[in-house]
């Protein structure tokens, strides 16, 4: 797979050895020499370590890393060459972020102390509580949308040729034959935009104007979204959407805890608990929060959604409490209450949250099309100078020739026509129609009707898997105990199998179905009933959520009657394995359900004295108190409990897939598509849907890329990478963030030649920066398809955002190009519409131009006869005649054009294969029209009898 690639040498093993030697040479008995480990430090230079060669080990020779394509691209091109070479483009957009961010006067964000109730208190300025998906003000909106239209040579080319009537010397023909064309063009370009940004801004208006009670020594008092502050005190009831960031501080529930659904930011669909900060939860009642003297100490604003640190202080208290905050004292904006009434003091607002920052500007978007045509343009208008400067010189520069020069240019300007764009349009337009009306497709709406060919060029798919490949729906399958395993097969009450958002409550609405109820359940106890009818009661001391880093949940419980402290733990087998006493089935029944697609859980278990808990008591409070490195004290408190841990169980969950998803994967597969699943959840559970979707086929190899913390392990994990073959890769957000710090190039590249690639753990910063990625590196077009908000980015980013509605709400489906209601729709979209809308319009645009090319050729044989003479062959008004009504009904036909019909682009999807190569509208193509055109006036002129009359009549 990757020996093609050109991979780089280590360093010099010379090298080393010259700077070993000069380690012992150190001058005088009493000079003092360099530490060993910062030796050894120095020699590690890892930027004149590239990536291996060869298999056969590291090369010796360092002068071959100078003759290497990537290091010769370091050498960077210095004075008049750079600046030709693509160095002004750098000083333009230099200069230009420098504008804008003197305008803006953006602060750099800094940590915060936010007193509960008291926005006035606050110390700096902070952003609106607004939500802004519009692209435009409306100041900026006629300006950008000219922008975005004259920055395309066709239309500036016009723009140009129209102003010059304005002058008389050049002045050939009536000022609407070329006003009116480029103001029928832009004045549908302008309203369509005015509808899309209109209805941008009803969407952002409607959320911002959603009403929140805030707390105030008045009451309570109803406020819009967009007037929310920092410090307010703010409730927001069950099934309410959080407006902003806030901590949480109370709620109704007597457990003082709620759940939230977090679907919409970070595309997981089980429930997360979060817990009230203690000292308010306490407080006898609601007024009671502003009578206090309290504040939170929060960190500056950044990305990660999954971590918070920070500190809650009560003044007036003798002596004052302070309590730490973690992540699961927050509530992020636009996650959904899930259970009670909520009140908690906003900490940040706006382009501040966690969902804000993790959404990228939407862009304008271009097809590539329409790039490819505006190229052909540029060459048709060199020949057009060309053939100007030919009539002028063969008229021998007699008189004003400058004058005659351009005259001659807008004699043959038709050879760029304004109507290309006017047509292109309009199938745009009908496209759009027939995508929408498509029954094999219901429910599908074309939200950007600009680049519907794109749909046609697409070579990576970027897809979700939450809510996208699956259903959000779990089924309790399998159950092993080390001796005897139940299957559906032989067990009826499995065959009973739950349906819901998350394994865990699948399990436990199971255990009910076989006689074991979860009876009670809060902070600080359960209570199960026994098949028996027997009431077991447990307190809960401690609980351990989920995190990516330890990849396992745990909880310890007392029972009551018998005073007995376990430890219970569960979490995926990679991560279980290794904290457990030796088994000789775990591994084997845990790959024997991975191959079977299922998402396993091991559960563990370890008895506890006394002494053993208050020991591991006193020093996990001592590290949540802690200031600095909370999070990696904690964990080294929890790791110690976990030894010698006592399997109980392994669980298979299936998550269920989207209707015909595997038939719609390997279509889109035989289309020559590659597809990469980017999702936020779990490895273990990437891994496995893609596997039961078969994105990976159950004989192919995946190379599951280990955690990587810096740029050495970067080095050495890439080299092992790439010794694989034909093999997929599954690829953490945090590894991938590192290897991309240093080793960018050669990760696409290795990458790109993967069957499959699975990133588990992503971020919506991340997915968008991946898509990114494969359009800097590939030069292909992407296409991005998800659910949820928190595919927003991802989508927008990409050449094609295609969003689906579905449980995780309309957000993606919004901000998407085209929406579709269910994923085995998408291959339809492409093989059928995506190939017919580009093959369509790169015979139109085609076929526009060898019409304007015919006119042109008639007009250089008509001033050649006559003496090379500046004059028009046909008045304006047969010529605006000519580009629209009387040759509309061929433009029609290629807009209604079907090569081959929908069922059998659907049988063959390898006839989606050779679009991706832009053979049907080239350079060659292109000049196959032309040499068309050029035989075809002549037979035109002649065969119509018509000889040299009109030429004489429009002389006189």
């Amino acid at each position: 797979m990757a020996d093609q690639i050109p991979l780089y040498a280590v360093r010099s093993a010379a090298r080393a050895n010259r700077k070993r030697a000069a380690y012992y040479r150190a001058a005088g008995p009493g000079a003092e020499r360099p530490n060993r480990y910062q030796l050894e430090d120095e020699s590690v230079h890892w930027d004149e370590m590239p990536l291996m060669m060869s298999e056969d080990g590291f090369e010796n020779d360092e002068s071959d890393y100078h003759t290497l394509p990537r290091a010769r691209g370091t050498q960077r091109r210095r004075g008049l060459e750079w600046l030709l070479c693509g160095g002004w483009k750098v000083l333009c957009a230099s200069c230009c972020d420098w504008l804008i961010n003197v305008c803006q006067r953006k602060t750099e964000p800094r940590a915060r102390t936010v007193w509960l109730g008291h926005p006035e208190k606050s110390e700096e300025k902070h952003p609106r509580n607004t939500i802004k998906n519009q692209k435009y003000s409306l100041l900026t909106f006629l300006p950008g949308v000219l922008y975005e239209q004259f920055k395309f040579f066709l239309n500036l080319y016009f723009l140009v040729v129209s102003c010059s009537q304005f002058v008389p010397e050049l002045k050939i023909g009536y000022l609407y034959t070329y006003w009116a064309p480029l103001g029928f063009v832009l004045a549908v370009t302008i309203i369509r935009e005015a509808i899309d940004e209109f209805r941008r801004v009803q969407r952002d208006k409607e959320v911002n104007s959603q009403l929140y009670s805030k707390l105030t020594v008045r009451g309570k008092v109803q406020v819009k979204s967009s007037d929310i502050q920092v410090g307010d005190l703010i409730t927001v009831e069950k099934n309410q959407r959080v407006p902003s960031d806030m901590v949480f501080l109370r709620t109704s529930e007597k457990a003082g805890s709620c759940f939230i659904r977090t679907d919409q930011l970070d595309g997981e669909t089980d429930w997360k608990l979060r817990v009230a900060v203690s000292c308010t939860q306490r407080l006898p009642a609601v007024g009671d929060l502003l009578s206090v003297s309290a504040y939170v100490h929060a960190q500056k604003p950044h990305l990660d959604i999954h971590s918070f640190e920070g500190t809650f202080t009560r003044e007036d208290s003798d002596p004052p409490i302070h309590e730490s905050l973690s992540i699961e004292n927050t509530l992020w904006a636009s996650t959904i209450v899930a259970s009670g009434t909520v009140i908690g003091v906003v900490i940040y607002t706006g382009k501040e949250t966690r969902s804000v920052m993790n959404t990228s500007n939407p862009k304008n978007k271009v097809g590539l099309l329409d790039l490819e045509l505006n190229q052909l343009t540029k060459a048709l208008f060199l020949a057009l100078v060309a053939l100007s400067v030919v009539m002028v010189t063969l008229q021998g520069f007699v008189g004003p020739w400058y004058r005659n020069l351009f005259r001659f240019l807008l004699l043959f300007s038709y050879i760029i026509p304004i109507s290309l764009r006017v047509n292109l349009d309009m199938g745009k337009a009908a496209y759009r129609w027939m995508i929408m009306r498509d029954d094999s497709i219901p429910g599908t709406v074309v939200r950007t009707s600009t680049i519907p060919e794109e749909l046609g060029r697409l070579v990576y798919l970027l897809t979700d898997k939450t809510g996208t490949l699956t259903q959000n729906e779990m089924v309790f399958k399998r159950l092993h105990l080390g001796t005897v395993s139940y299957g559906p097969d032989t067990m009826d009450e499995i065959e009973r199998h739950v349906r819901d958002a998350c394994p865990q409550v699948a399990l436990v609405q199971w255990t009910e179905s076989v006689g074991l109820t979860l009876v009670h359940r809060d902070l600080t106890s359960m209570q199960l009933r026994t098949p028996g009818g027997q009431i077991l009661t447990y307190s809960v001391l401690q609980t351990f959520p989920f995190t990516s880093d330890s990849k396992r949940m745990g909880i310890i419980v007392r029972e009551e009657s018998t005073e007995e402290i376990t430890f219970y733990m569960k979490g995926a087998d990679a991560t279980m394995s290794a904290i457990v006493q030796y088994s000789d089935w775990l591994e084997e029944e845990c790959g024997n359900m991975a191959r079977e697609g299922l998402r396993t859980l091991v559960v563990v278990k370890r008895s506890l004295t006394e002494e053993q808990y208050q020991d591991f008591e006193s020093r996990h409070a001592q590290a949540r108190l802690s200031v600095h490195d909370r999070a990696l004290k904690v964990a080294a408190a929890v790791e110690s409990l976990e030894r010698d841990m006592q399997l109980l169980c392994v669980t298979g969950v299936e998550d269920r897939l989207q209707a015909h998803v595997r038939p719609t994967l390997e279509m889109l597969r035989n289309a020559g598509i590659k597809i990469w699943m980017l999702t936020g959840d779990k490895l273990e559970t990437a891994t496995c849907i893609a596997k039961s979707s078969h994105l990976v086929s159950r004989t192919q190899d995946i190379h599951v890329f280990r955690p990587v913390t810096n740029r050495g392990e970067a080095h050495l994990e890439l080299n092992t990478f790439r010794r694989k073959h034909d093999c997929a890769l599954v690829i953490s957000g945090d590894s991938l963030e590192v290897c991309l710090r240093y080793y960018e190039h050669e990760l696409v590249e290795l990458a790109c030649q993967c069957p499959a690639v699975v990133c588990c753990r992503c971020s919506p910063t991340q997915k968008a920066h991946i898509v990114r990625l494969l359009q800097r590196h590939t030069h292909r077009r992407t296409c991005a398809i998800g659910d949820g908000g928190n595919d927003v980015s991802m989508i927008q980013a990409a050449d094609c955002g295609i969003g689906i509605e579905g449980k995780e709400g309309k957000a993606a489906s919004l901000a998407a190009d085209f929406s579709i209601t269910r994923f085995e729709h998408l291959g339809r979209l492409l093989v059928v519409h995506g190939r017919s809308s580009y093959k369509r319009s790169a015979a139109l645009g085609q076929f526009v131009m060898h019409r304007g090319l015919i006119i042109s050729t008639m007009q250089a044989v008509f001033s050649s006869v006559f003496y090379f003479a500046s004059v028009p062959l046909y008045q304006g008004f047969l010529m605006v005649g000519y580009a629209t009504v009387y040759t509309m009904f061929p433009v029609f036909s290629l807009v209604l054009d079907q090569d081959v019909k929908p069922e059998m682009a659907v049988l063959y999807p390898e006839l989606y294969k050779d679009l991706t190569k832009g053979r049907s509208l080239s350079f060659k193509t292109f000049l196959v029209w032309v040499l068309v055109s050029i035989y075809q006036d002549p037979a035109q002129r002649f065969s119509s009898g018509e000889g040299g009359g009109a030429e004489t009549r429009t002389m006189s």
